[in-house]
């Protein structure tokens, strides 16, 4: 298989890609660039759960991938229940202490696993405070670990770390059973509240390299930093959590963001490219004063839901930017950087925008909602990526297709159907649409009946 994409294959996101999010049964019916929907009613699709939240006033912290497997961490590794690559799974991580899981792994593949930590609505946290991932072997060897803190705002919200067993390593190249640790970071620091917090887990893997592959991370790229795209905003609702995260393309995205609310992006970045973004604040309608620090974070994460950049912008009620820092084409050999942040640039796929507003940003300017732009630039040309010996679990998770850059196009993930008719729905009227559908479905069914 090529890391490349390929004209034509279905694939869905992530979260369909393990079958996370389902529709109930329904007849489709199509008319132009339009549909309906006859027979039942259809489940709430990705990027609607934000909205759901912000009717009530109260945002949802997170929106759990539906069909998620619940699976308790165990105290002792001994006990410690098994992750299946390609499964998303629900647990708890407790205020203090390590949680641990198993993964079975032969010698052969990349295996990749990361935990989404989601703070109980109400909870405090100090600045250092946050969630760790540690993988070691069978025989203690610590394989790698990987920590994401809140900052200075001290705004609790979803954050994300992960933990990688590569092999081509000194360590950790074995097959049999590797172990992942969860655990908070700093529960006994200054203002954290001792709460248990909900975890989002996925595990993935990437096969080896057919051949000969690089054994060191490119020498040189453009370092220079890039300039924000132009271009009137276009309003993009942002989704509330990985699985549903709304997929954007390069261009300039507007969204209302609340204090506490957090959004989530994705961007189908292929080998070869680079993607820079700026985020921006829109000013108050308030008359309050004062100075909030990371007003506005902005997370990057690879497809693993690795984190790979974060800029913090602080905010004083006037309009405020701020942008990732540069960043190197996606390249298979990444993973041999000395740095952690080129490193994580290591495979295609769709990469993650998540935004937060912190709470704090309430106290001071009201409770919004804001305008947040993102102006988000993908340049370079997409190449060819490695020849993998395999296929990776889930099936395609590190490549872009030609259905996620029409996607991203139109703001509805891969495979959508249901989005992609309530929009259509949307677009031309609901009750025009039903008289029309109505019509071309009783002529289409007339027609199966005299063929």
């Amino acid at each position: 298989m090529r890391g490349r994409c390929r004209t034509g294959r279905r694939r869905t996101a992530w979260g369909r890609r393990v079958g996370a999010w389902h529709s109930r049964p329904a007849v489709a019916v199509r008319v132009g660039a339009a549909a309906v929907v006859l027979g039942t009613t259809a489940a709430v699709g990705p990027g609607q759960a934000a909205a759901a939240g912000e009717v009530s006033g109260t945002p949802s912290p997170y929106a759990f991938a539906d069909g998620a497997q619940r699976v308790e961490g165990a105290r002792s590794t001994g006990e410690a229940a098994p992750l299946k690559p390609g499964g998303i799974y629900r647990s708890s991580l407790p205020s203090s202490g390590k949680v641990s899981y198993r993964l079975d792994l032969d010698a052969a593949t990349n295996a990749y696993v990361s935990a989404t930590a989601v703070p109980s609505p109400g909870s405090t946290v100090s600045v250092i405070d946050g969630v760790k991932v540690t993988v070691q072997d069978a025989e203690g060897n610590t394989c790698s670990d990987d920590t994401a803190s809140f900052g200075a705002a001290r705004s609790p919200h979803p954050i994300a770390a992960w933990g990688r067993r590569e092999t081509g390593r000194p360590l950790c190249e074995k097959a049999g059973a590797y172990f992942v640790s969860v655990e908070r970071v700093d529960p006994d620091g200054e203002g954290s509240s001792p709460d248990a917090w909900d975890l989002e887990l996925v595990a993935m893997t990437e096969p080896q390299v057919a051949g000969t592959e690089a054994t060191g991370a490119p020498g040189t790229w453009n370092s220079a930093t890039p300039q924000p795209l132009q271009g009137e905003p276009q309003r993009r609702k942002g989704g509330a959590g990985f699985n549903g995260a709304t997929p954007v393309d390069q261009g300039v995205w507007q969204d209302d963001i609340r204090p506490g609310q957090t959004l989530f992006y994705q961007v189908p970045v292929d080998w070869g490219q680079q993607v820079s973004v700026t985020a921006e604040l829109g000013s108050s309608d308030s008359d309050g004063t004062g100075y909030v620090s990371n007003a506005l974070d902005l997370d990057l994460y690879n497809p693993a839901r690795g984190r790979v950049a974060d800029v913090g912008v602080g905010y004083d009620g006037g309009q405020k930017s701020g942008s990732l820092p540069p960043l190197p084409p996606v390249d298979h050999a990444n993973r041999y950087a000395a740095t952690a942040q080129v490193g994580a640039l290591r495979f295609a796929g769709s990469y993650y925008l998540v935004a937060h507003l912190s709470k704090g940003v309430a106290d001071t300017f009201g409770d919004g909602p804001f305008v947040m732009t993102l102006r988000v630039r993908t340049s370079g040309e997409a190449r060819g990526g490695p020849e993998y010996a395999g296929e990776s679990v889930p099936q395609g998770v590190f490549e872009v297709s030609e259905q996620d850059r029409e996607a991203a196009a139109e703001g509805v993930a891969a495979g959508d159907d249901t989005a992609m008719r309530t929009l259509a729905v949307g677009g031309i009227g609901t009750g025009s649409a039903l008289l029309v559908g109505l019509g071309v479905w009783t002529v289409v069914a007339r027609r199966r009946i005299t063929t």
